[in-house]
């Protein structure tokens, strides 16, 4: 099939969004097509899945049960064959029984779970991921390129990261914009992060 993807971040990025403010479907009424239009006989990646609406969410259900949408302002239904991919930092399991997340959907969507370890248990991808982010946004920002001092590499990974690599992604974004020079250096990033070093001391790291 066609390998294209289309990409929903959330949590209110994974509300599907209309043309002219019309939010009251899955579809978007759009030349372009909506994003399962996109993604037919693709992928459709869902973040933060955990987020959904309980509203939202039956909507998505009755997707992947019938293999059709309906276009807004269309009365005809649109097939579809869409590979759906979800992650969330929540334990859906959890929120099942909560009767926050729905259980249907929750069987419908947990057919090859995968586990990916928070960023305080693999701080060997810490500096792969800040220099990915400094490119990325380097580029983005229209910024000359710039890179981390050691010290300030040595800061990022004694952080816990309770916000995971969002969190990360946010800091190093933040340092490139603030950053006087091409090397972001400790006083840059340190004011960013959470209060949850492991050591708390950006003397005792420098």
């Amino acid at each position: 099939g066609d390998p294209r993807t289309s990409k929903l971040e959330g949590p209110a990025r994974t509300r599907l969004r209309h043309l002219k403010g019309e939010r009251s479907g899955l579809t978007i009424r759009s030349d372009r097509g909506g994003y399962f239009e996109k993604a037919n006989r693709g992928t459709l990646f869902l973040d933060e899945i955990g987020d959904m609406p309980l509203a939202l969410q039956s909507k998505i259900l009755r997707v992947l049960q019938e293999r059709e949408i309906q276009r807004v302002g269309d009365a005809r239904p649109v097939a579809i064959d869409v590979r759906i991919i979800a992650a969330t930092n929540q334990n859906l399991e959890q929120m099942v029984k909560q009767k926050k997340f729905r259980e249907d959907l929750f069987y419908r969507l947990n057919v090859v779970p995968l586990s990916v370890p928070p960023l305080r248990a693999r701080r060997e991808d810490v500096p792969l991921l800040a220099d990915y982010f400094i490119g990325r946004f380097c580029k983005e920002l229209g910024s000359p390129p710039k890179r981390i001092s050691k010290e300030a590499m040595a800061l990022l990974k004694k952080q816990a990261w309770p916000g995971n690599v969002r969190e990360l992604e946010n800091v190093v974004k933040r340092a490139i914009v603030l950053s006087p020079s091409t090397t972001i250096l400790p006083e840059v990033i340190a004011p960013f992060l959470s209060d949850s070093l492991e050591s708390a001391n950006v003397d005792e790291i420098a």
